[in-house]
């Protein structure tokens, strides 16, 4: 895969990120978030579902994404430095470190294998 379609999808997945959780700062529940990301940028769900795992994005769809998520022409194509944790992201490993310190060895263990089975059960 060339650095652009690389690029592309890095950036594609970056603003759904900040879509989600701005929709979800408003109340909105996790579920349907992708659906509601696709219409926005005025695709198809599979399509949406497609750019996210290997789908290259073209030229007409990277500039009508950008059109939608109120960025400049070109901008899905730059390489951007990773950003750091969100807020959302920095709780969730405050409360999983506050949760692992307060257990013992076996719960450590349970925690352990609850985060496999929701990874495995996610496909991830």
């Amino acid at each position: 895969m060339s650095n652009t379609t690389l690029e592309r999808r890095r950036n594609a997945l970056n603003l759904f990120q900040t879509f989600a959780e701005t929709a979800m700062a408003s109340g909105a529940p996790p579920k349907g978030l992708e659906q509601a990301f696709a219409a926005k940028l005025e695709i198809s769900p599979s399509m949406w579902s497609q750019i996210k795992s290997a789908r290259p994005i073209g030229d007409k769809l990277a500039r009508q994404i950008e059109q939608h998520c109120g960025k400049p022409a070109g901008w899905l194509d730059e390489e951007r430095e990773p950003a750091g944790l969100s807020p959302s992201e920095q709780q969730f490993l405050a409360t999983a470190l506050k949760a692992w310190r307060a257990t013992n060895a076996d719960g450590r263990k349970k925690l352990r294998q609850l985060l496999k089975e929701s990874l495995a059960a996610s496909g991830g």
